[in-house]
């Protein structure tokens, strides 16, 4: 087998976060909660006494038990300086919806912020169809990309 797993997000609150992702985007729990510690977990991330506690979540889409998003938080943790989309790296996790604007207003309300600016672009080389965009930050600063696709 191989096939894409998960993608990790490590959170100042997990529990916060993980609520984020389940009230905003539609992420659903599938009951694969974590709290992990001991001597295979510290030679695994290299971390003297790691101690990680979170949640996989189901994204939005996928009917069975993958791919996940893992929410984790560590005991001790360091502060990483806010990113930007032009960054190196993972920039944005991306989520197709139904309504950007009615998403993104649920980002905004839960907490979240705007990066740029809603844009509209017609793209006849993808079937005709328009495309709406935004970034934005979930409440700990990830980017978000929100899309959606209309006929033309």
């Amino acid at each position: 087998m191989f096939r894409y797993a998960h993608t990790n997000i490590i959170a100042k609150d997990c529990h916060k976060l993980i609520e984020f992702y389940k009230k905003v985007l539609n992420c659903k729990s599938i009951g694969e909660t974590r709290n992990q510690k001991g001597e295979w977990l510290d030679k695994l991330t290299g971390i003297k006494n790691a101690h990680i506690v979170g949640e996989h979540l189901l994204l939005p889409g996928y009917d069975s038990d993958h791919p996940t998003l893992e929410i984790y938080s560590y005991d001790e943790m360091y502060e990483t300086p806010e990113t930007n989309t032009n960054h190196t790296g993972i920039a944005h996790l991306a989520f197709e919806v139904d309504d950007v604007r009615e998403t993104l207003k649920k980002v905004l309300e839960n907490g979240g912020s705007m990066v740029g600016e809603l844009i509209t672009v017609d793209n006849p080389n993808n079937d005709n169809k328009r495309a709406i965009f935004v970034y934005a930050r979930d409440i700990e600063g990830n980017i978000l990309e929100l899309q959606s696709w209309e006929e033309m």
